[in-house]
């Protein structure tokens, strides 16, 4: 096999990212803690101890460091990290805001998932290193309301019956990443080849000295 254009890391066994050629999947069987770096990264970390509903959770013990590796692999090899919008993970971790820029070249983009086919909207922030705003692949703007929902029962989603009231998506779907958001984030850690070639190059003028 050839060497792999992008690593993805923390994926589900059931993933998406294992029909796209060129990629490396790392699931939980694999265990993204044992990948070795050398390519840029798409980083989904389990996001349950990191979002809103972190409070109704059972994390297990380790899992908030996966989401901290993903980071760390993210600034040292380039690529992009993936979780719900105002993860706790942002502060936790100094990530930029919106708009904002941190000391690794690091930025953050929102967007919905349902731009990619999702069939709730599932606004979700992007930490991308490695590849600037303008290079970022076309994103596929979608308008309109989604026509379901990630959860429903909360001050943001009405009551069943009311007006607004939209259906709520299925656990396992809730977790999958579209298909076509897949080969949207494979295709922007690609171009993070250029921050993946610096660490290289650091790491190996390092074993020289």
């Amino acid at each position: 096999m050839g060497e792999m254009m992008v690593a993805v890391l923390f994926a589900r066994d059931d993933s998406n990212y294992k029909k796209i050629p060129g990629v490396d999947v790392w699931d939980a069987e694999r265990d993204a803690r044992k990948w070795q770096g050398g390519c840029p990264v798409v980083a989904h970390p389990p996001c349950r101890a990191w979002g809103r509903m972190k409070h109704m959770a059972n994390p297990r013990p380790d899992e908030k460091n996966l989401a901290r590796l993903a980071v760390a692999l993210v600034r040292e090899f380039g690529g992009v990290l993936e979780h719900p919008a105002n993860s706790d993970l942002w502060t936790a971790q100094k990530l930029p805001r919106p708009r904002e820029r941190d000391q690794y070249g690091g930025w953050t983009l929102p967007v919905s998932q349902y731009w990619w086919g999702h069939r709730a909207e599932k606004k979700t922030w992007l930490y991308i290193v490695g590849c600037e705003p303008r290079d970022v692949p076309q994103l596929p703007l979608q308008l309109g309301d989604a026509p379901m929902v990630v959860g429903n029962g909360t001050t943001n989603h009405p009551q069943r019956g009311t007006p607004g009231w939209r259906p709520q998506i299925p656990h396992a779907e809730r977790e999958h990443t579209p298909p076509d958001f897949a080969r949207w984030l494979v295709e922007l850690a690609e171009k993070c080849k250029g921050h993946n070639d610096q660490a290289k190059g650091r790491a190996e003028s390092a074993s020289s000295d």
